[in-house]
């Protein structure tokens, strides 16, 4: 028998700023087209920040609906994990914020800085603690609200991003089911290609830029690779998987995902065109989405799958509970 608890999600929420923005909107301001978006990514509409909301209203909410869904009291939460990049400020970080405006215990509070893996960087975080005894309950949340850093003279990547927030309320589960195995990675010589930086700009503010074409290759081809990395831990194949649920950059790379791992079409759990890229938002929206849906039984295995500034990359599979 397993000397360590399973541990897996227990309840879901998601939440987006109001603000809807189409292509078309993007294109009153930005070089593009509804056409030219669509085809090359897949995206037809984003959600950005509206005024007075920030990061950590959006992740405050998401969480507040894990917590109704899970059934878990706000007093039982050991733990908030914030998985961001855009934090409100440099400091206080996100999770504190989130901590105070959602009335939890005054427990231990921390971000987690992996970029579009953030959230499955939390999540192998969560089950660690719990394992560990150091935690009962977790309350982990993927936000990012990228709308803040972006160049909307660079049409290339201001139109890939959106805002938006994922959680899960993680805890232990009955033996079998929950994390079965995993794969966090980093490739430090790749961070220049996705970056916030001012270079170049006349404003001093810096902004989100990225070299499209080698993020692209490397995400293609990582994503292979930690997906069978996950399964092999976990002592699957990928047939056995029931649902792929991916990072939402790209409908192109989501799919050469898909064809690498010979998973249909009908088991990926796709929402990049109303979405875009939110970044460690991602996974978590589509997972909450997909289980507001009911798409999830009891023991589906599911395989998630992320990558991004790092570089960065993370793999989990999870039977549901």
């Amino acid at each position: 028998m397993n000397q360590f608890p399973s541990v897996g999600i227990v309840g879901t929420g998601l939440a987006a700023p109001p603000r809807l923005v189409t292509n078309d909107d993007l294109a009153t301001f930005v070089e593009t087209s509804d056409e030219w978006i669509t085809s090359r990514t897949g995206i037809r509409e984003r959600h950005f920040l509206s005024d007075g909301l920030d990061t950590s209203d959006i992740a405050a909410a998401a969480g507040r609906e894990a917590l109704a869904a899970s059934g878990v009291a706000p007093d039982d939460i050991d733990v908030v994990i914030v998985a961001t990049i855009t934090e409100d400020m440099a400091f206080p970080n996100a999770a504190c914020m989130v901590q105070h405006k959602l009335g939890l215990p005054t427990r231990a509070a921390f971000d987690l800085g992996a970029a579009c893996s953030g959230f499955v960087y939390g999540l192998t975080m969560s089950a660690s603690l719990i394992q560990t005894g150091r935690a009962r309950h977790i309350l982990l949340i993927g936000a990012d609200c990228l709308s803040k850093y972006l160049d909307f003279t660079d049409r290339g990547t201001c139109v890939l991003f959106g805002d938006g927030a994922g959680a899960a309320v993680v805890a232990a589960v009955p033996e079998g089911f929950g994390l079965l195995g995993a794969n966090l990675g980093c490739d430090g010589s790749g961070g220049v290609l996705l970056k916030y930086s001012a270079e170049g700009k006349p404003d001093g503010r810096p902004y989100l830029q990225m070299a499209g074409r080698e993020v692209y290759k490397f995400a293609v081809r990582i994503q292979g690779e930690a997906c069978e990395a996950a399964l092999a831990e976990a002592g699957l194949t990928a047939d056995q998987i029931d649902w792929l649920v991916p990072h939402q950059a790209n409908i192109r790379i989501i799919e050469a995902a898909a064809e690498r791992l010979a998973v249909p079409s009908e088991k990926v759990v796709v929402n990049v065109d109303r979405y875009g890229n939110t970044s460690a938002a991602s996974i978590p929206i589509a997972l909450a989405e997909a289980n507001a849906r009911a798409q999830f039984k009891r023991g589906d295995n599911i395989l998630l799958v992320g990558f991004g500034a790092g570089l960065t990359w993370g793999s989990a599979v999870i039977r549901w509970y």
